[in-house]
């Protein structure tokens, strides 16, 4: 179809903004003129006119002067194109017909039948009046004036940012518009000023106070778009946001939320950013009833008090190297995040940092803490870090060759009511790798490191192997490794394949471990990702003595369109001294369990990942876990299933077992329309975990929700339900209505 017949098609006979003659809106069709294109040399005297045009007529009585044909205009950044223009110099009047197209110098640019202009080319009146916004969006009115400061009036007007036409360029009714009796622009303000307002959503009238809004994506102080919600615990929930706009790097909101069935609670934020970095603060405050207990607590019985809860990060840049950065939350109870729904965190960390980092280096001064949110956990039990030190530096090309990355770290941790902990330590490695003529890559790595402890209160942990002995203890460490790997490469089916085995040997005398406290190294398991490390226990406190020899092959497959990587592997030890990893770790005997990983990538249609751990005698699986994603951007399917089958003995709480499946997806219904959901179920039984309240399909959490979002617009429903207690955090439904109204507010 050519463009002339397409117009055919379409009958603008009413705008479609503001429902009245098709003028204004006319001009957003395909031959509309464009706007007037700036000048490339303005005259030596800004207050002089610039114009152009096919003909020019002067008649010398009335000292009149009437440009015809493509008719433009310029002054002092202001620019008018029109058929025609008829200029009384004695008035200084300026009267311009047909498709006019008037631009300001902040690139707004106001279209209609017939504006009078004086002949600054600023101040006048337009009839049938569409201001298109430099910063997006439309405003439309019969009638506007405008003075020459650039402030336009418009009576009986509609603005909105909405697309005003469908993709074959007829006319349609925008998502959401406002229609006032006036409207104020006021382009030095970058806002829009209502009087007499109506929201017209999807045709259904909302009528408005007196209020206005900053156009564009910036921001500005205001009221902002309310969330709206119900839950079982709080009832009905109104939270209506009003952000104070201090200047384009400083900004507070402020967010009173009101409920149906509890007291009201504030919340404020403060965001800034400076030349050094940026920093954010927020807070919740309420009074309500409460319970840190267990479920079956009487809510009734406990006093009104005050709950809340702080959120605060930062982080400055000082110079190119050095930084500073740090986070603080904390809350004054285990369930408020939970009961209004603001987080479903069981541990909040706070933390400082001062850090240098360079090419070769690495400084950092670090503190912190943990407030646990777990109705079971002691808080006198958690530990404090303060201070962390820690120094590294990479030395490239060392005597032997080779890179050698020397480390210095101490740490101080400090309980109220459970064991304290000292420690230092410096260490040295190298690394050498080298290829090998017939295509190896062998890697040689030496390690050498000495520790000091200071341990007090060790009875105080309830787990014997984490305490360590009192008082001062020292350890040394060394290791020696070797890695290689081989690379096998060729074709297949039209595509590449890479088979990769490798084998790593490491070496370690006996190591005093057991005599020193376990404050980091206590959640380990065996999997695809420290299969060949040297060290297989997380963190410092514990380190992997023995002689072992761990072995695997990588495979990989790319063929158009597909992808397929994946790897397994086993360890064997030599000695037969009691390994010091707990039983259900796949460590324990000197054979290790198998473990693995494999992807399987589909163009972006498909991703499969798969982490498995097989038991060496009977080939049961001890870890489990699939994800997978399914489909495109708009329209996907998220499945997730982990089982950890380990037989881990109660006491170490760090390594218990679970089970449970996870699903999401987003359907795309139309272009505009979709629906979502996702579901949480918790599969662990009391044979898999002995402490779990499951009974082998309890589901935790789900949701479902639909949502609408076009280029002006978002607005949603969704619908989750808890299916736990916690505390005054109860299990029930909850309903949210998001609506996102863009250019209007945030």
């Amino acid at each position: 179809m050519t463009r002339h017949a397409l117009l055919a098609t379409c009958v603008f006979s009413a705008t479609a903004l503001m429902g009245g003659r098709a003028h204004a809106q006319d001009l957003l069709r395909p031959d509309a003129p464009p706007p007037p294109p700036a000048e490339q040399a303005l005259p030596e005297d800004p207050d002089q006119i610039q114009f152009s045009s096919g003909t020019l007529e002067y008649d010398m009585d009335a000292d009149i002067v009437t440009a015809s044909g493509d008719v433009r205009m310029a002054r002092r950044g202001d620019r008018l194109r029109a058929d025609q223009v008829v200029w009384n110099r004695k008035t200084g009047q300026v009267v311009a017909t047909g498709n006019i197209a008037v631009t300001n110098p902040e690139g707004d640019i106001a279209y209609g039948d017939r504006i009078e202009l004086t002949d600054s080319l600023r101040d006048g009146v337009v009839e049938n009046m569409l201001i298109v916004l430099d910063e997006g969006g439309r405003l439309a009115a019969r009638r506007g004036t405008r003075d020459e400061n650039g402030v336009a009036t418009l009576e009986g007007a509609a603005y909105t940012p909405c697309a005003v036409t469908t993709s074959a360029g007829c006319p349609k009714e925008p998502t959401w518009k406002i229609s006032a009796v006036r409207v104020t622009y006021r382009p030095d303000r970058h806002r829009v000023y209502y009087q007499g307002a109506r929201l017209d959503l999807f045709g259904i009238g909302i009528p408005l106070p007196s209020f206005s809004h900053p156009i564009g994506d910036g921001a500005d102080s205001g009221f902002l778009a309310p969330d709206i919600r119900y839950d079982r615990t709080n009832g009905i929930e109104i939270a209506v946001p009003y952000n104070f706009q201090f200047a384009l790097n400083r900004a507070a909101t402020v967010t009173p939320h009101l409920f149906s069935d509890t007291m009201p609670m504030l919340q404020a934020e403060y965001r800034e950013i400076n030349r050094l970095g940026a920093f954010r603060v927020t807070g919740y405050g309420t009074v309500s009833r409460r319970s840190d207990d267990h479920i079956g607590s009487s809510l009734s019985d406990s006093e009104q008090d005050f709950r809340g809860y702080l959120d605060a990060t930062g982080r400055y840049q000082l110079d190119p190297n050095w930084s500073v950065s740090g986070s603080i939350r904390l809350a004054t109870d285990d369930t408020f995040l939970r009961r209004y729904d603001i987080s479903r965190d069981d541990r909040l960390r706070n933390t400082i940092r001062l850090e240098r980092i360079d090419r070769d280096s690495y400084f950092s001064i670090a503190g912190w803490a943990v407030q646990t949110l777990r109705v079971d956990d002691d808080q006198g039990m958690q530990p404090i870090a303060l201070p962390e030190i820690d120094y590294r530096r990479r030395i490239e090309h060392a005597p032997l060759g080779g890179t050698l990355m020397l480390q210095a770290n101490s740490l101080a941790l400090t309980r109220t009511e459970g064991q304290d902990t000292q420690r230092a330590f410096a260490s040295a490695r190298w690394d050498l790798r080298k290829l090998t003529r017939w295509g190896q890559e062998v890697t040689f790595t030496a390690y050498a490191r000495g520790d000091l402890y200071n341990t007090h209160d060790t009875l105080e942990t309830t787990v014997a192997s984490y305490r360590g002995e009192p008082g001062f203890n020292a350890r040394a460490i060394g290791a020696v490794a070797v890695d290689v790997k081989w690379p096998l490469i060729g074709s297949f089916l039209g595509g590449t394949q890479r088979l990769t085995p490798r084998v790593q040997v490491v070496a370690s005398p006996h190591i005093a471990n057991l005599d020193l406290p376990n404050e980091d190294a206590r959640a380990v398991d065996l999997e695809d990702s420290n299969l060949f490390a040297l060290n297989r226990f997380a963190g410092y406190d514990r380190f992997e003595d023995s002689t072992r020899f761990t072995y695997g092959v990588d495979y990989s497959l790319s063929l158009p369109g597909i992808s397929i990587d994946t790897t397994v592997g086993q360890s064997y030890r030599l000695t037969t001294r009691p390994s010091l990893f707990p039983d259900g770790t796949g460590l324990t005997d000197r054979f290790s369990d198998y473990v693995g990983r494999t992807e399987i990538r589909y163009r972006d249609f498909v991703s499969l990942v798969h982490r498995f751990r097989l038991d060496k005698d009977n080939l049961a699986f001890r870890r489990n876990e699939i994800d997978a994603t399914i489909g495109s951007r708009r329209t996907y399917a998220m499945l997730g299933y982990l089982r950890l089958n380990r037989n881990i003995t109660e006491e170490l709480e760090d390594l218990r077992d679970r089970e449970e499946a996870r699903v999401g997806a987003r359907v795309q219904v139309t272009r505009f329309w979709s629906v979502f959901g996702s579901a949480i179920v918790d599969l662990t039984d009391r044979k898999e975990d002995p402490l779990s309240s499951s009974d082998g399909f309890d589901p935790v959490r789900h949701r479902l929700g639909v949502a609408y979002e076009d280029d002006c617009l978002k607005l949603g429903v969704t619908w989750r339900r808890d299916y736990a207690d916690t505390g005054d955090a109860r299990r029930g439904n909850t309903f949210l209505l998001t609506l996102g109204l863009k250019n209007l507010g945030g």
